[in-house]
């Protein structure tokens, strides 16, 4: 239990943080986290779930009280570091509106070319739009 509440704490200061120590996850890296601390439990407990519409997601909640400690740390973090990531997508538009606008001028909004621009003008970009372009995971 200690583990569990532990590793809660960690995920939840990770996603609290200030911008420049934040971390986020993306669903493939968060997939493989899964699989490496909630494997077995998937295995014995949510083998005919399914990836669709959060199935293991889901069964691993039910089973919670089953499912090993790490995998209930691990899920936990995981999920928070999603969240996180999903927010930083949100933001990132609003947190380099300045930069799109000084770096950008004329460049179609739509399609990722305004991100491509500001990658490219990465060096003179403020710190807080390439920190959310970083959490938003598009670099």
């Amino acid at each position: 239990m200690r583990r569990l509440i532990f590793a809660f704490t960690t995920g939840w200061m990770l996603v609290a943080a200030p911008a420049a120590f934040a971390q986020t996850v993306g669903y493939a890296d968060a997939i493989k986290i899964l699989a490496a601390s909630c494997g077995k439990d998937i295995e014995s407990y949510c083998k005919s779930a399914t990836l669709a519409n959060n199935g293991i997601t889901q069964c691993l909640e039910q089973n919670q009280s089953k499912v090993s400690e790490k995998c209930n740390a691990d899920r936990l973090v995981v999920t928070s570091l999603i969240q996180a990531r999903l927010a930083a997508q949100a933001e990132a538009p609003k947190l380099c509106q300045r930069d799109a606008a000084q770096y950008c001028k004329g460049v179609k909004a739509g399609a990722g070319h305004l991100l491509r621009c500001l990658l490219k003008a990465q060096p003179s970009v403020s710190e807080k739009c390439n920190t959310a372009i970083d959490l938003a995971g598009y670099r």
